[in-house]
């Protein structure tokens, strides 16, 4: 994420802040990709925290309105989980935008999120978050930092976030805008396999006998089917694109990173990839002085290299290859 500044007196801002030091509002405009001043504020800003401005004359922000269904907010904690999911959300979605995803200058659908609870006020419910046909469920109880740890430890995964949940799943979303590109399904299957074999088979398989990712996948998860491998290797390309963007935005310093290096403008992949993996060894030294967890705790082989180079000229040129016409 970029670096943003009060436009009332340049103080440093961060990207979910409300308020500026000086006292005064801080709005972010999703357009301009910026702070800005007096623009109106989303309905969410006072009950959500929200600091997006309201999208063209209606009450909710771009991204709040994205939101089809909510939780209970005076059960339990739901208000508190919803408010910490949105941030997250907002977060990945003004990271797409870089890349023109889901802007003004793209022509295409956008997804639809139901945020759930497992706290309904009776029965708690079991949540399984997933994409199908537009919409994507994501259950906001994860947002729960010691619920999502205990997760993680039970599931023996390196990384669990909400942040990682919503990359995840729109790179579910992003398939669907993708398919319909006249050679994208071709080279999809020469690079991940056929998508067209039994989804639910392939799950259950999966958790009844996990696999080593040996060389080919950046996780276990991903080797249980091509959607997931997809959806796995994009939210990587993710973290990746933002990590290099975070520390470029601070004027970090380090051979091989350019001074003036602008991650999401980058059109190779594998230069990206280099020097997105040295600034995440870098601060995983930094992280073991303190004693605290790798950053990244993953190793990029060549063929997971591979997999996000085809991942990243997709997103990254999905309108120029459309022709602005993505479905």
């Amino acid at each position: 994420m970029k670096r943003f500044s009060c436009p009332h007196c340049g103080t440093r801002a961060y990207f979910h802040n409300l308020l500026c030091l000086c006292g005064e509002d801080l709005t972010y405009d999703p357009g301009a990709r910026r702070m800005v001043a007096e623009a109106a504020p989303c309905a969410n800003r006072d009950s959500l925290a929200c600091n997006w401005s309201a999208h063209r004359d209606g009450a909710l922000c771009q991204s709040c309105a994205m939101s089809r269904v909510v939780p209970v907010l005076n059960v339990g904690d739901n208000h508190r989980l919803l408010a910490s999911a949105e941030r997250a959300k907002r977060w990945v979605l003004a990271n797409l935008a870089e890349w023109d995803w889901f802007t003004d200058a793209d022509p295409g659908r956008r997804p639809r999120f139901l945020m759930l609870s497992e706290h309904t006020g009776g029965r708690d419910q079991q949540i399984t978050m997933g994409h199908a046909d537009g919409e994507i469920t994501i259950n906001v109880t994860e947002a729960d930092e010691l619920i999502r740890l205990k997760r993680q430890l039970k599931l023996g995964e390196q990384y669990r976030s909400m942040v990682g949940h919503f990359r995840h799943e729109i790179a579910h979303f992003l398939f669907d805008r993708l398919k319909v590109l006249p050679d994208f399904l071709p080279a999809f299957r020469a690079m991940f396999g056929d998508e067209r074999a039994d989804y639910g088979a392939a799950l259950k398989a999966h958790y009844a006998d996990p696999r080593d990712p040996g060389e080919d996948y950046i996780t276990s998860y991903a080797t249980s089917h091509p959607h997931e491998d997809w959806a796995e290797t994009v939210a990587h390309l993710l973290h990746l694109t933002d990590v290099a963007d975070s520390f470029c935005s601070t004027h970090l310093a380090m051979p091989g990173v350019p001074d003036d290096y602008h991650p999401y403008a980058e059109t190779d992949a594998y230069r990206l990839l280099t020097i997105a993996a040295e600034i995440t060894i870098a601060v995983n030294d930094i992280n073991r002085a303190l004693d605290n967890s790798d950053l990244y705790p993953f190793v990029l082989t060549v063929p997971v290299r591979h997999k996000i180079a085809f991942a990243h000229g997709w997103l990254q040129g999905h309108l120029a290859r459309s022709d602005g016409k993505a479905a």
